[in-house]
């Protein structure tokens, strides 16, 4: 492609992500839809190249580019998010019961279902099905924002934004930590490809991947985060109080910190950047300096989500989908109108309809239908796809490309036309039934 055609069509796209949040706020549709149509609009201009995307041939450059962008959405995500989680008190676990039942039930039944519907069902090599299902099984902070809740808030009673919206709350944090609790899942998947029975390498995967890593990733991101909360809020020399001087940059910094951290010492960079970015936000919570940072982390955010979403949009009319088959149908409509749905519906079921004493702190069962369907997929799934791909071989790596690929754009096209009008009916529902 030209490289003065490069500038115009760059151009035209960064001014949609600019305009397209507002154009689209009330209508039946999503920026990300959006973006993706235009990427397949851009693909089949003429002058954008004849030669088909091989996402293998071009896998290091997915990876990263896609590792970045849920970075720096995870920072966003934890930085969003108001409801206080303390370690030490058993209401503080108790108000997150939501989150907790998603990830701990509703995401291995995710797993489970993706990976023995490929494997027993479909035929697929188990350690494919076993990655199929361990990409796909995460909800994605990146494309799911129409869902999610909106920002920190600079009022005093901070946490009024989000204990208001359960339903926006429990797909924020979900999306927040479960991607980084998708990788033993991809370890395992690895593993199976790798070192044949799970015989020869269970014990070991349940004690590092599984909880080892897990808890060095949450201790270095909550480490890292107390420290620059320190610095920025309470540091006796005034040079190094960044909030009073709103250097919102520091968000980038603690991204790159966090994560650098945890994979030195082998935890997983994903939960120490949320966990991070959590921490950093309990730091004087009500604090405009949160809505600061949050808002460049967004920019950039929307930027590398735009970049990724118009190669997923240029790829679906150079070939992407070239080795769709009907087994990958299959599992795409599957997961995102069985398989999910009822995994979410199950998990939120588990315990009885109250999650924890207060108000706002309950889902009903509208509320748990749609907190079920909303398990959006997206730039995550490609990240980790890339990423195991990268560690070992899979058969039919070809088709995982394009199954992932449908899926994600199914998920898009039907999470983007239905999020408007279902979550506006849902708080109109609200609205009409008054306080609980």
């Amino acid at each position: 492609m030209r490289a003065d055609l490069v500038f115009l069509l760059g151009g035209v796209s960064l001014l949609l992500a600019v305009v397209l949040p507002s154009v689209l706020r009330r209508a039946a549709l999503s920026a990300p839809l959006v973006l993706i149509g235009v990427g397949a609009l851009i693909g089949l201009l003429p002058v954008s190249g004849a030669e088909p995307f091989d996402p293998l041939e071009h896998r290091v450059v997915i990876e990263h580019v896609s590792e970045v962008t849920v970075l720096i959405a995870l920072m966003g995500v934890g930085l969003a998010l108001d409801r206080p989680l303390s370690f030490r008190r058993r209401e503080g676990w108790g108000r997150w019961a939501a989150t907790w039942k998603l990830l701990g039930i509703a995401m291995p039944l995710s797993i489970a279902g993706v990976a023995l519907l490929g494997w027993w069902g479909l035929g697929v090599a188990p350690a494919a099905a076993l990655l199929l299902g361990a990409a796909l099984a995460p909800t994605d902070p990146v494309l799911a924002s129409d869902v999610q809740v909106e920002g920190p808030s600079v009022d005093d009673d901070a946490e009024e934004i989000d204990e208001e919206d359960e339903v926006r709350f429990a797909l924020t944090s979900e999306a927040g930590l479960n991607d980084g609790l998708a990788f033993p899942f991809v370890y395992a998947a690895v593993f199976l490809a790798t070192q044949g029975p799970v015989s020869e390498w269970g014990l070991r995967w349940l004690g590092w991947e599984l909880v080892g890593k897990t808890v060095l990733g949450v201790a270095v991101g909550v480490a890292v985060g107390w420290f620059l909360g320190r610095v920025a809020f309470r540091s006796r020399a005034r040079s190094l109080r960044v909030a009073e001087t709103g250097e919102p940059l520091m968000a980038l910094a603690a991204v790159l910190l966090a994560y650098g951290a945890s994979e030195v010492v082998g935890g997983y960079g994903f939960l120490a950047v949320f966990s991070c970015a959590m921490t950093i936000r309990s730091a004087e919570r009500s604090h405009d300096y949160h809505a600061l940072m949050h808002q460049v982390v967004e920019r950039l955010e929307r930027l590398l989500t735009l970049i990724v979403l118009l190669f997923v949009g240029i790829g679906l009319t150079h070939g992407l989908l070239a080795n769709l088959d009907w087994r990958g149908l299959v599992i795409a409509v599957a997961l995102v109108f069985v398989i999910r749905p009822l995994a979410g519906f199950v998990a939120l079921s588990v315990g009885g309809q109250r999650l924890a004493r207060g108000p706002g702190l309950s889902l009903d069962r509208r509320e748990r239908l749609v907190t079920a369907f909303f398990g959006v997929r997206g730039v995550g799934s490609i990240y980790y796809l890339a990423y195991a791909l990268g560690l070992a071989g899979f058969s039919e790596e070809r088709w995982l490309w394009s199954t992932v690929a449908f899926t994600i754009v199914l998920s898009v096209v039907v999470h983007g036309v239905a999020v408007t009008p279902v979550m506006r009916r849902l708080e109109r529902q609200r609205a009409a039934a008054g306080p609980a």
